[in-house]
């Protein structure tokens, strides 16, 4: 297997959703063309069944990937979220109804090629990033369009794309894998892979996934840590914190919260 399709294989990142009372924000994941696959994660959608009486405090967490997001209210309004080793929370109130695309790390430069440095820890207009993107979304999408509609116009737009992608860089991809199937566990300058210096392997991570193999460690630990099932009392009791790379249980909560936004407590609730 290679490294670009076991990334697939290996990494599902998790964006945990808190159902609102009588379901009146609903959020949901679906699948792109399996051609698109190594590339893109998932399309998802957030929308209210009704409108808000109250504001809403959506919280995405760090996953170590890019999305493109835009309100099929208004296409016209549409943006890039770059990497982010913090949590990010977006106040939304009345009705809304959200689509975006989630793509695998380091995937969104080889279609678009950009610099994802320059588009972390924040959200981007996507006109300045990628121009035909933005046109496509404003020209092709609106509030009456359907899951099925929605994912036919992207899977068209993207695969046309996916034919003209940069060459990937099996360096990088080696180093993600590498990250991945040790949970974030390592030290990149020990296994670094062959024929790359550890600052060459910087630039491609800032380059490709937006931030240092450091940073991306963080939230792939993070990411493993968060598709536990295990309770507090049994993280505390039994130190699974320390196998997961913490110096202890106060940097395991701590970096926790950075990257959720909640303690340990209160996500793992059992």
């Amino acid at each position: 297997m290679t490294p670009i399709s076991h990334i697939r294989t290996s990494y599902a990142p998790v964006q945990p959703f808190v159902a609102q009372p009588e379901e009146t924000v609903v959020y949901r994941e679906f699948l792109p063309d399996l051609r698109l696959q190594e590339y893109i994660y998932c399309y998802w959608e957030l929308s209210t069944t009704s409108p808000l009486t109250a504001p809403f405090h959506y919280r995405v967490v760090a996953d170590g990937c890019m999305d493109i997001f835009f309100e099929l209210q208004d296409p016209r309004q549409s943006f890039v979220m770059g990497f982010s080793d913090a949590y990010t929370c977006f106040p939304l109130q009345g009705d809304f109804n959200y689509a975006g695309i989630r793509f695998l790390p380091g995937m969104f430069p080889r279609i678009f090629p950009v610099n994802a440095a320059g588009l972390s820890k924040q959200a981007t207009a996507l006109e300045s990033v990628v121009p035909a993107a933005a046109r496509f979304l404003a020209d092709h999408f609106h509030e009456k369009t359907s899951i099925l509609q929605l994912k036919s116009l992207l899977d068209g737009f993207l695969l046309e794309y996916i034919s003209k992608a940069l060459p990937a860089d099996n360096r990088l991809l080696e180093a993600v894998d590498l990250i991945i199937q040790q949970a974030g566990m390592i030290t990149l300058e020990k296994d670094l892979p062959p024929g790359i210096s550890s600052r060459q392997l910087r630039r491609l991570f800032e380059c490709y996934i937006g931030d240092t193999p450091k940073a991306f460690s963080k939230v792939v630990r993070f990411q493993k840590i968060l598709q536990s099932t295990h309770s507090p009392r049994h993280i505390r009791k039994n130190k699974s914190y320390l196998d997961a790379g913490y110096y202890d249980q106060a940097h395991f909560i701590r970096e926790f919260k950075s990257l959720y936004g909640l303690t340990p407590a209160k996500v793992f609730r059992k």
